[in-house]
């Protein structure tokens, strides 16, 4: 289908929907998200035309082994987004990223608990590292931010949202039911009894 013909709102009426601590990759359905103080990273490889996003709500869990938790953490997100791209024939040199997040959403919170900022520089700094050059960004602020991206272009729209007690809560119950979602999967892991 030819995106580039639709507005941003007919794209993101068909784009599938990434919520806190999940990742996507596909060649054809653009992906979308929203982010407060959490990052998305969009990776693409314009030679294979293909692409992937994630969102990550702080740069590391810790060396946890929980499997339930492992993509809130930056670390994980963006391992398990690039292992999945090369898996489906992307090639490391080729790839370029888009960042976007970081936002300074709770007004109240001090410098040493700017998620926001933290987010941000680990992203960047993982990218460095990694040798994938970051050919665009919209970082840190006061806003909430609505993402599209499409994985066959590499072309990602970013709408910077007001931080309004509507977008703030949106973006605090999406993060509660992932939240919520990984306590159940973890008490079911305590309980669980394995013989031997």
């Amino acid at each position: 289908m030819a995106y580039r013909r639709l507005s941003a709102r007919e794209i993101e009426q068909r784009a599938r929907n990434i919520h806190p601590g999940s990742w996507a990759i596909g060649a054809t359905q653009p992906l979308s998200t929203l982010l407060g103080s959490c990052v998305a990273v969009c990776l693409f490889d314009p030679l294979s035309r293909i692409g992937g996003l994630n969102h990550f709500m702080l740069p590391s869990i810790g060396r946890r082994s929980d499997a339930a938790d492992s993509l809130l953490g930056g670390d994980r997100a963006m391992a398990a987004l690039l292992d999945a791209l090369l898996q489906r024939g992307a090639k490391r040199a080729q790839l370029q990223a888009k960042a976007f997040g970081g936002g300074r959403i709770l007004t109240t919170c001090g410098p040493a608990l700017d998620i926001g900022l933290r987010n941000a520089t680990f992203a960047k700094e993982w990218l460095n590292g990694e040798g994938i050059p970051l050919s665009a960004s919209d970082l840190l602020g006061p806003w909430s931010r609505k993402i599209l991206f499409l994985p066959h272009t590499g072309d990602a729209l970013c709408r910077r949202l007001p931080t309004t007690m509507a977008t703030a809560a949106v973006i605090e119950r999406e993060e509660a039911a992932y939240a919520k979602a990984l306590g159940d999967v973890n008490t079911a892991s305590e309980n669980r009894i394995e013989l031997a």
